[in-house]
């Protein structure tokens, strides 16, 4: 064989890339500003054969630059994962759309089935997501397993015109015989706030197959997170849920309790710095409580957690064979042998939550109407005339001889708490029947319960500062231990109570007799 031969064969080999499926351009920190100054990309990417990755993140790209790059794509077929952020740095915002339509022109052009596509750290601004809306309604995206969109500044139009993109394409992919199923989403730092969040909640709740959500950093507050949280809970494959740095409050925090309920699969929760406060982290706790037994990394750091809630989220995840990692209040507990020392909980968190800063309600004047309204309309569900939980004795009265009430279990025992403090037939103040009745009721097992009587009792700060605690008589603390010791008393429950009343007894100093018995009776419901 000729040496002329040879040479040729070595050099068609060569272009070949055998074993090889990625051509990458990562970090050079190229200026590619026309035709002329990509003519050698071109040239590499048209002669790669069975090209499948494609990397040109740091570097940057103009409109003629992106225009012959696309040219190149489209005989790509092969091509399924574009690796293409942060490649506009130093360009006009005007700059990035025409670019965008090009590459998504040719890969549309080119028959190609994309499983990954980044493009982070672009900061293109809506008009940018506009740039990508073909593409991500077309076939090329039917088969989309892994969008990354970090830190792109979308902003609410942006989160729009994407979750309508994604829906369609899903629409488009079902009638075509395959559905779309993304499985990791990520767009952090994008400003989506309520409206984009719950924009791209209706496309999560229609996709059904996503396993990793990040949108930390976006300004979403409780409604645009109870809309996340309604949809998450139809992807039973979910296995990381990060919302870090977006603000839940109680609202937020009891809507996504309830979801991952239903998340059997989820690995890594990170709602740190989400402001879930202690009533939130109760109703997280009695989530993790029920379920999620794969869990590895749990973070609520910075969340207005007080010590005894924390100690109640750690206890509900202490047996938890997988756990690794717990993160509260900035301070982080590493598990060994899958076991967690609680005696050393007080040195990893704050006993004080804090007063709500100004800027922490963030709703703005339309929701603090909402939420009066919601206030009024609670006091009427639990039979209470006047602030919620303020009990007068004449509605006491009236309502401790109805047979037909049947109050929450929280408002009961309250009631009958003030019963005995006035002394009222105190031999028969309590009403057993009427508690075995309030504690057959869903209410009864769900964190509402005993987080509304602690709110009222003065173990647990509430974020409604219209709602009055009442003033605690030795007959609460009676009643409440009357009613713990009965085997309707949710044991779960129990234990909630007892960590917050070891932790609060000077909350209850002048009833110390009243409390001293209520804790016994508490510590054998937990013990037994």
């Amino acid at each position: 064989m000729a040496s002329g031969d040879i040479a040729q064969i070595t050099e068609a080999l060569a272009k070949t890339h055998v074993g090889e499926v990625e051509l990458s351009y990562k970090g050079q920190g190229l200026k590619l500003d026309n035709a002329e100054s990509v003519k050698e990309m071109v040239q590499e990417i048209e002669q790669y054969q069975g090209l499948r990755s494609l990397r040109l993140e740091g570097n940057t790209l103009g409109v003629e630059a992106a225009r012959a790059i696309a040219k190149s794509l489209e005989a790509k077929r092969e091509l399924e994962q574009c690796h293409w952020s942060d490649m506009f740095t130093g360009r006009l915002r005007s700059e990035i759309p025409p670019a965008l339509i090009s590459l998504g022109n040719a890969l549309m052009t080119s028959g190609a089935r994309l499983t990954h596509l980044d493009l982070s750290d672009n900061a293109f601004g809506p008009d940018g997501v506009k740039g990508i809306e073909s593409l991500l309604k077309s076939s090329a995206c039917y088969t989309l397993r892994e969008l990354r969109l970090n830190n792109c500044g979308m902003g609410i139009g942006g989160g729009m015109v994407l979750a309508s993109a994604l829906t369609e394409c899903h629409k488009q992919s079902s009638a075509a015989g395959s559905p779309l199923r993304l499985k990791v989403f990520i767009a952090g730092r994008n400003r989506l706030e309520n409206d984009g969040a719950t924009a791209l909640a209706k496309a999560f709740k229609l996709l059904g197959s996503l396993e990793e959500v990040h949108m930390p950093q976006n300004g979403i507050n409780h409604p645009g997170i109870t809309a996340l949280a309604s949809a998450i809970k139809h992807n039973p494959n979910l296995q990381v849920l990060n919302l870090n740095d977006n603000t839940f409050t109680k609202r937020g925090s009891t809507a996504m309790a309830e979801a991952i309920r239903h998340l059997q699969c989820l690995k890594v929760i990170n709602f740190g710095d989400c402001l879930v406060r202690s009533e939130g982290a109760i109703a997280i706790a009695a989530a993790l409580r029920e379920g999620l037994p794969f869990l590895r990394e749990l973070n609520l750091s910075f969340g207005e957690i007080c010590e005894a809630a924390a100690v109640v989220v750690a206890k509900a995840v202490q047996s938890k064979a997988d756990l690794e990692k717990l993160d509260l209040n900035g301070k982080i507990i590493q598990f060994c042998c899958h076991s967690i020392l609680l005696l050393h909980i007080c040195a990893y968190c704050s006993d004080d939550e804090g007063e709500p800063e100004e800027e922490d309600d963030d709703d703005g004047e339309e929701d603090e109407d909402e939420e009066e309204r919601e206030d009024e309309e609670d006091a009427e569900e639990n039979g209470v005339n006047g602030t919620k939980y303020v009990i007068e004795d004449k509605v006491i009265l009236a309502n401790i001889c109805m047979p037909e009430w049947t109050p929450k279990p929280d408002v009961l025992l309250l009631t009958t708490g003030y019963v005995i403090a006035i002394q009222i037939s105190c031999s028969s103040s309590f009403p057993d029947a009427l508690l075995r009745k309030a504690f057959s009721n869903s209410h009864s097992q769900s964190y509402n319960f005993i987080s509304s009587l602690m709110v009222n009792l003065g173990l647990l700060k509430c974020e409604d500062k219209k709602i009055k605690r009442v003033t605690v008589l030795p007959g609460h603390l009676f009643a409440l231990e009357h009613a713990a010791a009965q085997q309707f008393f949710p044991a779960d429950q129990a234990d909630v109570l007892e960590t917050f009343v070891s932790r609060n007894g000077k909350v209850f100093e002048s009833c110390c007799n009243a409390r001293d018995a209520l804790k016994t009776t508490l510590v054998k419901r937990t013990t037994a």
